[in-house]
Parts: structure tokens; sequence; C-alpha cells
């Protein structure tokens, strides 16, 4: 599933190729992606005329922002927007095309056809679900080591399963959970309330770090991830853990190990990350 820093590099994309483009028709062929309204066809109509103004993010959701509408669209595990000429070939899977008036067509494509797209009155996106649970931004100043501390202290749940909570921590996916998680020297079993002042604080700056870095490098491609230029992501040829099962760990040469925490595969270094016996 793409996270934070996917989504926000097919949002960078986007807009550059989007903004400024009016919407002349919108043929949705899979209905079940549209969330709200409950009828395809009026999503649809109530696009035409729409002119896209700007691309926004909110976590894992992208947000285009209509003349008098909100699209949210969430991507899920394949969702993926590629912009085209009208007349070219079309790829699989292409359930839902925007076109426009000068001709060029937004085409998303979902393998699995989990994506969900959902339309609200402008300046409304906020105030229901899909949105309105979503916790503070990372890159925000309410994402504080103080609020993280206020979360964890309150749950014996498992780290990895408050940091995989999006009322919790909004963006953050099994990847750059991982990732943090080896950064900071954790495990991802250890219970949140066990976490002391100092791996709090630790804990906070390396997921504000990791995010950033996979951000500046365009994500991590992992199976079919592209932004919508079509490039890949670069952040998994620096991953420490995710996906490296086996391989030796970049600072101690310990075998990754991966295992199931929070019904995720989860990968750790039991060198670097060790489960505390006291």
């Amino acid at each position: 599933m793409p996270e934070m820093p996917e989504v926000e590099t097919v949002r960078r994309t986007l807009k550059q190729l989007v903004v400024g483009k009016t919407i002349q028709e919108v043929e949705v062929r899979w209905p079940n992606i549209i969330k709200k309204p409950e009828q395809a066809e009026q999503f649809a109509d109530a696009l035409v005329g729409e002119t896209i103004h700007d691309v926004q993010r909110r976590g894992k959701f992208l947000i285009f922002a209509l003349d008098h509408y909100s699209l949210v669209s969430h991507l899920r595990m394949e969702g993926k927007y590629h912009l085209h000429e009208r007349g070219e070939e079309e790829e699989p899977h292409t359930h839902i095309l925007f076109t426009f008036t000068d001709g060029s067509e937004l085409r998303y494509r979902d393998v699995r056809k989990f994506g969900t797209m959902h339309l609200f009155s402008r300046g409304q996106e906020h105030d229901s679900l899909p949105l309105s649970q979503l916790g503070p931004e990372p890159f925000s100043s309410d994402f504080s080591v103080d609020y993280v501390r206020s979360k964890l202290k309150k749950t014996e749940r498992n780290i990895k399963a408050v940091l995989l909570d999006q009322k919790v921590f909004v963006g953050l996916g099994n990847i750059y959970v991982d990732e943090a998680l080896f950064r900071a020297r954790i495990h991802p079993e250890r219970k949140a309330n066990s976490l002391r002042e100092e791996e709090i604080a630790v804990l906070h700056k390396e997921i504000v770090a990791t995010l950033q870095e996979a951000t500046d490098k365009g994500g991590s491609t992992i199976r079919s991830y592209v932004n919508s230029q079509g490039q890949a992501g670069t952040f998994q040829e620096t991953h420490f853990v995710y996906g490296r099962k086996g391989e030796p760990c970049k600072t101690c040469g310990e075998p990754i190990v991966k295992m199931k925490t929070a019904g995720r595969g989860t990968h750790i270094c039991p060198n670097c990350q060790p489960y505390p016996t006291v």
C-alpha cells in the first residue's frame, strides 16, 4: 500500500500534470470505487465542468480541489493515476476516466479494485469520514514529542500497532513503521507505554526523519508503485530492514528476521532491536 511518502510524490506529480484542467466527461467503469455519493452517475455528473485548482494530501489520501467540490481519493493497494492523450491505448484495469476539455485523460487504474473516492462540497471534506478522524500530519507542529508521548503512555498495545493506527499517527504504514522502529532501536512488540522518555524522543525524531528522507527520494518502489509520471521511487535502496529478510543488518551484520506483529509482516534486526527482558 502506498504510504505517505508515495502519496505525497503522486500528489506532486499530479499537481504538475492536471492543475488548471477542466473536466469534460467522467466514465466510471467500476462503481464500487465511488463511496460518496451513493450513485456513480451522480459522481460523474457533478464533476462535469469542474476545474482542478489544486491537488492536496491528508495522510494517505489525495484531495483534488475543484470549483465546487473536493474529490478525496485513497489509492489503497494498487491504485494509480496516469495522464494520457485521448485515444491512446488503455492499460488493463482502467476503471475511471476523467476526460478534460483539452483532449487529455486522467486514468485511474486499480488491479485490486480496493481504492476509494468520496466527493464532498468543497470545504466539507475534513468534517466527515474518511478524513475527520485522522491524526496530525508528521511534518506539522501538532506532531510534537509531547503529542507522541501522550498517545503512547495511555495504551498497552504494542508500539507497531499504535504507529499503524491512522487515528494516532497519520501516514505511517508497514514499511516506514519498520524502518523508524529500527532506526530508534525499538522492538515492535514492546508495549507502547513501556517506552522511556528518551526512547520516545528518539522515535519521534526517527519517524519524521524517515518520512522526510523517503519523500525526498520519491518513496519506496515495492512491487508496482510508480508516481503519476511512471517513475519509480528509490528509498527502498536504503531500507535497513523492510524487505531484507535473511540479509545482514547494515549496522551489526546479524541476519534480518521477518515475523508477524499487529497482523502485519514485520522486519527487525534481533540484535539492534532486542526485546527487553526486564
